[in-house]
């Protein structure tokens, strides 16, 4: 295969790796894994039993839920204990008071007429006015009067009717007084009689007077639907739901199951036939949420060479095999509860922080938590079990607090032991706040299960670091201290074959450090970027001032244009060097663009002395690229001016202050950091911590005696 070919595949790949496609896929592949891992611990138990059977071992309700049947039985019994309320309607005895008023006065005048047209009484013309007057009644009344009894009314006297007309009133009034039910009616007729019976009326109309005064009497205490109605509302309302609690006890071992055993059963979804949507839509809505809350984090991921793909395909494979580790020891405690504690989840946000940064795992941890409350639910009956959720938050944590800023090896053994320590801590205190009855052994087994959780990640992290640094060309906090060993053959050349480049290098490296470092920026590739910057100086080493000892400088037998070839070629002869022995791509960059664009002043100054031609600016400048982030532009500052403070005589804080600022304005106004994302604050922070770090190291040193008596003899 052609070297083109190759070149062409790795082109190719690149641009599919970082395109937004891939990212989604990935975020997608952390919800799958979410789902696969969480799916078995969400999907409730079904059991197959039938009516009459026997129950072979205690049925617990997996969680709350309202028993409908009992609650609606509860609700019949409090409408049922509500009686029908009633109410006296006084209105309606008025009403048959009024009706038979109007009845005797209807007779009486009747009799008035008849007596003034002086028309002799006939039947037909009695039965005309019996028809008139059943007419005038409300058919309740008029059914119930017999025609006899108003005949006999009707051939009454004037002075019997009247007194019939006040008996006949009376009586109704006072029966009517009295609370009647429907019931009562008929017994409350009968109270008509003894009234009428024992008046001074003829005997001839007592009859007919307590056939139509009867005729009159009905109810008159009235159903009051709406009371009934309200206190029967009232009722229901005080009626609390029964519920089937969360882990109570619906069939107990060796029972014969009954028909509401098996409705019990169904309502919290135990029975095969009762399949359930709901767990697999919460599971669905968590993963969403749990995917959305790490897009939200995780989207500041974006490098400043756009290659933020590679740091989410590190943390999805990390996060996958964090929740695979969980399941598998999940699985494991449905036979040995205590075997849980040994999760190693510490693992996955100790490798997240080392290789992608402290957010992420804090932000990791917590998703562990939720995702290990759920994987965790074996033995409990609610669909998380808080217990673990608060072990593994605490245990990954741990991790991330005790593995320090500089995340090197020596650190995550001992960040693995912290993490045993607060995990059996964590242990001890959750066994305590349940208060539970736990034997000897069953402590011992837990707290030791949680101890080896730190110790196998401490394990795990140093076995898995190597590869996936080698893997992915990741430049970690552990790979850089190496880098920054003396005895590195690089850092080796460069001290034997350019010993004053080499000085300058350190110098330059703890300027960049403080600097980086009061910024935010990664300090420690700064130092380790600073001691191989200027490595292409090995090459021609006697051309660089600082190389020049005792010699002469040969750049004064040799053209302006041949001298900045030379100086210009050093960039890119030390990113060239650093490529060949395959040193990571922050390295090489620093190398390559800690110069930018700069002007070679000296040497563009010196050309246009010796030419009458007009000479282009463009020609003395280094080609760049430009420093592309923070930590270059900071290398590029403190290379600058550790060479401008060397070559000052007698150096002091205000002229080291003076001549900083004046080097970052000029590199300001050049535009050498219009590609990275420095801002102005962070120059004036960088100015003042490169002026300490300087102030300390020409600082003002007390001569002693014997030096003062040498200098004195050396004079003479």
């Amino acid at each position: 295969m052609s070297p083109k070919l190759i070149q062409d595949i790795k082109t190719r790949w690149n641009r599919i790796e970082n395109s937004k496609i891939s990212r989604m896929l990935l975020y997608a592949v952390l919800s799958i894994v979410m789902f696969i891992t969480m799916l078995s611990n969400i999907i409730p138990e079904q059991i197959d039993l039938e009516l009459n059977a026997i129950a072979e071992e205690d049925i617990q309700a997996p969680f709350a839920v309202e028993n409908e049947k009992e609650t609606k039985a509860k609700v019949e019994e409090a409408v049922s204990s509500i009686e029908d309320k009633y109410y006296l309607d006084k209105e309606r005895g008025l009403n048959q008071v009024v009706i038979i008023d109007q009845l005797f006065t209807s007779i009486e005048k009747m009799n008035v007429e008849t007596s003034n047209e002086d028309v002799p009484d006939d039947q037909k013309q009695i039965e005309n006015q019996i028809s008139i007057l059943k007419e005038g009644l409300p058919d309740v009344i008029s059914n119930k009067i017999r025609d006899e009894s108003l005949k006999s009314i009707i051939k009454a006297e004037p002075s019997d009717i009247a007194f019939a007309k006040e008996l006949a009133s009376n009586t109704v009034k006072n029966i009517m007084n009295q609370p009647i039910t429907v019931d009562q009616i008929n017994d409350k007729k009968d109270d008509v009689g003894p009234e009428i019976v024992q008046s001074t009326l003829p005997e001839g109309l007592k009859p007919a007077l307590i056939d139509i005064t009867s005729s009159a009497i009905t109810y008159n205490y009235t159903f009051d639907a709406e009371t009934t109605k309200q206190l029967r509302e009232d009722a229901i309302k005080n009626v609390e739901p029964v519920f089937i609690r969360e882990g109570e006890i619906i069939v107990e071992k060796g029972s014969v199951i009954t028909s509401d055993d098996l409705y019990e059963l169904e309502r919290v979804g135990l029975l095969k036939e009762n399949i359930s949507p709901y767990p697999y839509i919460g599971l669905s809505m968590l993963i969403i949420l749990l995917t959305a809350f790490l897009i939200y984090f995780l989207k500041d991921l974006i490098g400043e060479k756009k290659k933020e793909n590679i740091q989410i395909i590190i943390y999805t494979l990390m996060f996958s095999l964090t929740l695979v580790l969980m399941k598998i020891v999940s699985l494991l405690s449905i036979y040995y509860p205590s075997v849980a504690f040994i999760v190693p989840v510490a693992l996955g946000t100790m490798m997240i922080k080392m290789l992608i940064d402290e957010q992420s795992a804090i932000v990791s941890s917590i998703v562990f938590a939720i995702c290990g409350s759920l994987i965790f639910n074996e033995n409990t009956t609610s669909p998380f079990n808080f217990t673990y959720g608060t072990y593994i938050l605490i245990s990954s944590l741990a991790g991330i607090v005790f593995l320090g800023k500089r995340n090197v090896k020596s650190n995550i053994l001992k960040t693995g032991l912290y993490v045993s320590i607060i995990n059996a801590a964590v242990v001890l205190l959750t066994l305590a706040l349940t208060n539970g009855q736990f034997d000897k052994w069953s402590i011992i087994w837990q707290v030791s299960f949680a101890l080896l959780s730190g110790f196998i990640s401490a394990v795990l992290t140093l076995g898995l670091l190597p590869f996936l640094e080698a893997g992915f060309g990741i430049l970690t906090s552990m790979k850089l201290i190496e880098l920054s060993n003396p005895n590195h053959p690089l850092l080796r050349k460069l001290l034997m074959e350019t010993p004053g480049t080499y000085h300058h290098s350190v110098v330059v490296a703890n300027l960049a450090e403080s600097a980086c470092e009061a910024v935010g920026a990664n300090g420690l590739l700064a130092r380790v970027g600073a001691y191989y910057h200027d490595l292409g100086k090995t090459k021609r080493p006697h051309f660089f001032i600082e190389n020049q000892m005792n010699i002469e400088n040969p750049h004064d037998k040799i053209s302006p244009q041949l001298s900045k070839t030379i100086i210009i070629a050093h960039p890119y002869d030390g990113a060239e060097l650093l490529r060949n022995y395959n040193l990571p791509t922050e390295i090489v960059d620093i190398a390559e663009q800690h110069h930018g664009t700069t002007l070679l002043k000296y040497f563009y100054h010196k050309a246009m002395q010796q030419s009458d031609k007009q000479i282009e600016e463009s020609d003395f400048r280094y080609p760049g690229p430009k420093p592309q982030t923070k930590e270059i532009a900071i290398i590029s500052i403190s290379d600058a001016v550790e060479a401008a403070v060397r070559s000052m005589p007698k150096p002091t804080p205000t002229k080291i202050e003076s001549l900083v600022r004046k080097i970052i304005a000029d590199r300001l106004e050049d535009g050498q950091f219009n590609e990275c994302s420095i801002t102005l604050k962070e120059l004036e922070t960088v100015t003042i911590s490169i002026c300490e770090t300087l102030n300390g190291m020409f600082h003002s040193r007390i001569e002693y005696p014997e030096e003062i008596h040498k200098k004195k003899v050396s004079q003479a």
